[in-house]
């Protein structure tokens, strides 16, 4: 049986009035979904009451929930949402990518960074590279901005990004693009890459 199978199944029981079922899903996705917010929100104390409040927000849902979506992809769209309603309340943007995801933080990995050679030159690259990076994701519009970020960083399948953004594949495809393009612009004058390379 499948994943989305097994969600399905609990999210039946919960609609039926089962609420051991959906303790079952607050501790099958609670660890995933506080690993999104963190990339959001900062303070640690904060992802955990817009992670509840998530849960909350579904578990009222889940009466209209279809089952269009797969439940996790559902759940994510109303953490993100939840999420940028909580940074525009407090006048705040989304974290650009070096902030959204600490050095030290374990297995923490930057998609976007170049490999350490762990030369002097290689060290000045990286970190020429890593703000560029910032720089070009911070400049680019939140539609952008949040696809290439579900994309790289969660690693999300355009079907997910879609079913999150409540948009067609194809915007998905074309907004991806568009930040990939809009970084390489930003990349190709620093690693001196010829402006026809593909990233």
């Amino acid at each position: 049986m499948s994943e989305r199978e097994i969600d399905r199944q609990l999210v039946e029981r919960v609609q039926q009035g089962d609420k051991r079922a959906f303790d079952l899903l607050v501790e099958k996705y609670w660890r995933k979904l506080i690993r999104l917010l963190s990339r959001m929100v900062r303070d640690s104390g904060e992802v955990e009451d817009i992670a509840q409040e998530t849960f909350i927000k579904a578990y009222r849902a889940l009466p209209q929930f279809r089952g269009d979506a797969a439940f996790y992809t559902w759940l994510y769209r109303i953490g993100v949402n939840t999420a940028k309603n909580y940074l525009a309340a407090k006048g705040k943007a989304m974290p650009t990518v070096s902030e959204q995801t600490a050095p030290d933080e374990e297995g923490a990995e930057d998609r976007w960074a170049v490999q350490d050679i762990a030369t002097p030159e290689s060290e000045l690259l990286s970190k020429q590279v890593a703000m560029a990076v910032n720089e070009a994701v911070e400049a680019l519009p939140e539609e952008l901005r949040t696809a290439i970020t579900l994309r790289e960083m969660e690693g999300l399948s355009y079907e997910e990004i879609a079913q999150m953004m409540n948009c067609p594949i194809g915007t998905v495809r074309s907004r991806i693009f568009r930040a990939r393009e809009a970084i390489a612009a930003k990349l190709r004058p620093i690693l001196g890459t010829a402006q026809d390379t593909r990233w």
